[in-house]
């Protein structure tokens, strides 16, 4: 298929807020694509190269970008251009328009060749590479039209902005392969349902398919041939954990997941998937970034404490100090996911418990459906409760307000966030806040932001990024909320600073204008705030005021972040204090 086509369909998504319609020109497109290039087609839309399951990354810097375009054009002064229009992907079809034609090699692009060279873009290490990357890059933009170039940058530097999320692409995938079945039409902007009941049941088929595989690319080659049953769970491939809502007393927890209800310890720690093949053992966060060489402990006391040769367990790690056993709050042994060196020495300086909380899959026998009562039981038979080396998650179950009550309080005395409430009869429910479980902590809670955006600073500072851009999610949208300067540290040795974080966002930015630049969604945040307050200022709809770091949260990925019914939740909340 020509590039070429692909990039119409870009064009009309990114033409279009509404999510029914970038649902129709997506399930249209896709009934003109071939079986060989589905797979490839549906990560292209999404904006990726590779399925969130995959650990492999493009890893591309801006800075890289505009070597690549100036290689591809001949043109030097790409940075000004890039400044003038704010986006490198349109400054790279700007750029490509005014190259002279007897200089343009002309040959239509395919999306293998596309696809193919972006993805050898993630391989490519050690020495000579980064002009590898650039040749690689530069090659795809020399035979580029213009409108192409735009689609070939931002889909390098990951940043699409057509805004396809999963819920369009889901639903792309039923009109598509299950139209007659599913009896669904769009028509002139609405959506036509025959049968709501036999439409649920493909929406449902198709999102379950998703939940275990993680890949819609995957999903929808399967269902063009009708085989969605086929696909299974397996250990060694991460899936999406599950996610709690935020609920404001007791009373509104039991409501919320029935009673009587699992009541559990809510640990300030961080999420591990631990999945077991044998003599294999993975680690992965809830980032789905394999973290198994950076938590040998971990992993010696699964081998040790748990019965089975095959599993998948979702559990909540929790740094304590060596010296007293005392927990230890995130922040101190979040350092533990991104070392990559003396890793014997950190996990002993800050050792962790892990907690067992969850199994959702156990001798080959996916445990997604079954009732949480019953995979509760299973944790409780296979773990060996061993104190700070792994444990299952300390629980009541109960429908009495009071015993609760007792409970909550004995976990924050503990030095816990607070409690889980969960219930009973529920599923598994990979990456999704659906109320089967739900979390209860002090009032004034902290807000997990991303940051979308910064400003240069001046005078001392003026190598440092400041004033950050936080953001928080709505139906994967990164919507504007305020901006933070305070909580910061000037030396890095005192906590995160602000060379510590211009480091790290460096490498996300993707347009600059004058001092202020816009960065990839991916760095998160925990906020504390002394007040939340409506404002047209933000896209969001509100600002927080005095916003101050409090940490950053490596386990996070940009869409794990504060979403916003969370913030209008805490709105509503902080009235009448």
């Amino acid at each position: 298929m020509k590039y070429s086509v692909l990039v119409d369909v870009y064009k009309s998504l990114e033409a279009t807020t509404k999510r029914l319609e970038k649902t129709y020109i997506i399930s249209e497109f896709l009934k003109n694509v071939k079986e060989k290039d589905i797979s490839k087609i549906v990560l292209l839309i999404q904006g990726k190269i590779f399925p969130d399951w995959d650990e492999r990354k493009i890893g591309v810097a801006s800075k890289l970008v505009l070597k690549a375009i100036s290689k591809a054009t001949g043109i030097t002064a790409v940075e000004d251009e890039w400044k003038k229009t704010g986006d490198l992907g349109i400054a790279a079809e700007n750029l490509i328009k005014k190259k002279k034609q007897a200089t343009l090699f002309s040959s239509d692009l395919t999306v293998k060749k596309v696809f193919d060279n972006i993805q050898k873009l993630a391989s490519l290490e050690g020495s000579g590479s980064v002009d590898h990357k650039i040749s690689f890059i530069a090659e795809l933009l020399t035979s580029a039209k213009p409108k192409e170039a735009r689609y070939i940058i931002r889909m390098v530097l990951e940043d699409m902005r057509v805004g396809v999320g999963e819920g369009s692409m889901r639903d792309a995938i039923v009109w598509t392969y299950f139209e007659s079945q599913a009896k669904v039409k769009y028509l002139d902007g609405n959506l036509e349902v025959e049968d709501r009941e036999e439409y649920n049941k493909y929406v449902n088929k198709v999102q379950k398919a998703f939940d275990i595989t993680n890949d819609f690319g995957l999903v929808a080659e399967t269902a063009k041939n009708n085989d969605l049953d086929k696909l299974e769970l397996k250990v060694g491939k991460p899936i999406k954990v599950m996610l709690a809502l935020k609920v404001k007393d007791m009373e509104e927890g039991f409501k919320r997941v029935g009673i009587p209800a699992d009541l559990e310890y809510k640990y300030d720690g961080f999420r591990i998937q631990i999945h077991k093949n044998k003599d294999e053992i993975k680690l992965y966060t809830r980032r789905l970034e394999e973290v198994t060489k950076q938590f040998p402990d971990v992993v010696d006391s699964v081998k040790k404490y748990v019965k089975g040769d095959s599993f998948i367990l979702d559990s909540e790690c929790v740094g304590y100090s060596p010296k007293d056993g005392k927990y230890l709050a995130f922040q101190k042994i979040s350092q533990r996911i991104k070392r990559k060196y003396d890793i014997m020495d950190i996990a002993k300086k800050f050792p962790v418990e892990v907690n067992v909380f969850d199994v959702i899959s156990y001798e080959n026998k996916n445990m997604i459906t079954t009732e949480f009562f019953e995979r509760r039981k299973i944790i409780e038979k296979i773990v060996s409760d061993t104190e700070k080396k792994i444990v299952v998650a300390k629980n009541i179950i109960t429908s009495d307000i009071k015993e609760a009550k007792e409970f909550y309080h004995n976990s924050l005395n503990a030095g816990n966030e607070g409690i889980m409430l969960k219930k009973m009869d529920s599923p598994y429910k990979p990456g999704a806040r659906v109320g089967f479980m739900v979390k209860l902590k002090p009032v004034m809670d902290t807000l997990d932001l991303v940051i979308v955006g910064a400003e240069w600073g001046e005078g001392k500072r003026s190598n440092w990024l400041s004033s950050f851009t936080l953001a928080c999610v709505d139906n994967e949208n990164f919507l504007e909320i305020g901006k933070m300067g305070t909580g910061i540290k000037e030396k890095s040795e005192e906590g995160v600073s602000f060379e510590q974080l211009t480091k790290e966002l460096k490498p996300l930015i993707i347009s600059e204008k004058g001092k202020n630049v816009k960065v990839k969604p991916k760095i998160v945040v925990e906020i504390t705030f002394e007040e939340i307050q409506k404002s047209p200022t933000y896209s969001s709809g509100y600002a927080l005021r005095f916003p101050r770091l409090k940490g950053l949260r490596e386990d996070r990925k940009a869409t794990d972040a504060s979403t916003l019914d969370m913030v209008e939740d805490f709105y509503e909340g902080q009235r009448g204090r």
